[in-house]
């Protein structure tokens, strides 16, 4: 079992490591202050192709895989950009495979090279405000009226909804009332965010000032047949494919911010004389700071191990919610305890330290709580009763 990136990998990383390095602390610190989208990042990173990482060739991709592309995302969170360099590519990167997977070739032709190239930025439109995470029981409707639909509803936590021009949009085809099942009836789009039609409210948040979160009233947007991937009323289903992918992403972002976390808190720690010594030369500092480079590796191992499982074709479920549910927790408890290596300097925004802290919560919350994906384990994993 070969536990080691391939040359061509290790380049990749290098490569994206380098664009990142032109957007610095001070860059990302300046995002964090004013709320600004950072456009340049985005664009620099398209012009160097890295936006296809894992599109086919045929559409101007890379045609590599969600190893790949996880250790993009882990490269541009370890470089200091931390979620609001990520969440901000993080749509073109895993959100395009629905259309890849079930759009048809003039669907592809048409949708792909435009996300690929940065010319067209795209948001995510899934939960809403009653439903959460009970994704079969949404309740925006789309209603077919001859070559098109006219859709009506709300979203909420849809990120990039400010800058998006596109919108990846779940809806129900056929009421509820209607369907053997509740996650029947739903239907995946890919369209225009017509701005006419849908009102876009941003939500003030604790993190990630710079990638926009907002509610969308949406009051007859229409939407051409010819914008719904696949069948009507499999949408749920083509939802599910996307779920792992996004799993592991996430998972990779988490423990890149917990490297760079726990590099500055080490660096500190080397740099701080206290009483004529290096704090970190203390136990007490010592061994919080191992401990969570111990728990990191774990969970960049289950990372990909989960990517590689993906590639191959073969199910990952239980090791991409694994991976993400440990990433998490270990990026966040290496956030905490590089705030409390720095002391009050931790607290200070110069020291970056307090950042990534509050940009680690979303990967706690988002896209899927830790007690779900502890639900899912213990289903499939451990054969226990369904609890939900």
């Amino acid at each position: 079992m070969d536990f080691s990136f391939t040359a061509e990998q290790r380049q990749i990383a290098a490569a994206i490591a380098k664009t990142c390095k032109r957007f610095d602390d001070s860059y990302w610190l300046a995002r964090d202050r004013t709320g600004d989208f950072p456009h340049d990042f985005c664009s620099a990173l398209a012009a160097d192709g890295w936006l296809g990482i894992a599109m086919p060739e045929s559409y101007g991709g890379a045609g590599l895989g969600i190893m790949e592309a996880a250790l993009m995302m882990q490269t541009i969170a370890e470089s200091g950009a931390a979620m609001s360099g990520c969440s901000a590519v993080h749509m073109n990167i895993f959100g395009p495979n629905v259309i890849v997977v079930f759009g048809t070739d003039e669907q592809k032709a048409r949708m792909l090279p435009p996300l690929i190239g940065g010319q067209t930025r795209a948001c995510f439109g899934v939960t809403e405000p009653d439903t959460g995470l009970d994704t079969a029981h949404l309740k925006t409707l789309a209603r077919r009226n001859g070559d098109h639909y006219l859709v009506n509803g709300r979203k909420v936590w849809t990120s990039t909804a400010k800058v998006a021009d596109k919108i990846l949009l779940i809806a129900r085809t056929k009421s509820i009332e209607e369907c053997d099942k509740a996650s029947d009836g739903l239907s995946l789009f890919y369209t225009d965010l017509d701005r006419s039609t849908v009102e876009v409210r941003e939500i003030e948040k604790m993190g990630r000032k710079a990638v926009d979160s907002n509610e969308l009233f949406i009051d007859g947007l229409r939407v051409p047949v010819a914008d719904r991937i696949g069948e009507e009323g499999k949408g749920f289903q083509y939802l599910l494919h996307g779920l792992n992918p996004e799993r592991i992403l996430i998972a990779a972002e988490a423990v890149g911010i917990g490297r760079v976390a726990l590099a500055r808190a080490s660096q500190y720690a080397k740099d701080r004389i206290v009483f004529n010594r290096p704090i970190g030369q203390n136990q007490a500092i010592q061994h919080p700071l191992a401990e969570s480079w111990c728990e990191l590796e774990a969970a960049h191992l289950m990372c990909f191990k989960a990517a590689a499982l993906y590639d191959a074709g073969a199910p990952c479920g239980i090791e991409a919610n694994a991976a993400k549910f440990l990433a998490a927790r270990a990026g966040f408890t290496a956030c905490e305890r590089s705030i409390l290596t720095h002391g009050g300097y931790g607290y200070a925004k110069e020291f970056h330290v307090e950042r990534f802290m509050r940009e680690q919560w979303i990967n706690r919350i988002a896209p899927v709580t830790e007690q779900l994906m502890l639900c899912y384990i213990a289903e499939r994993a451990l054969g226990l009763p369904k609890s939900y």
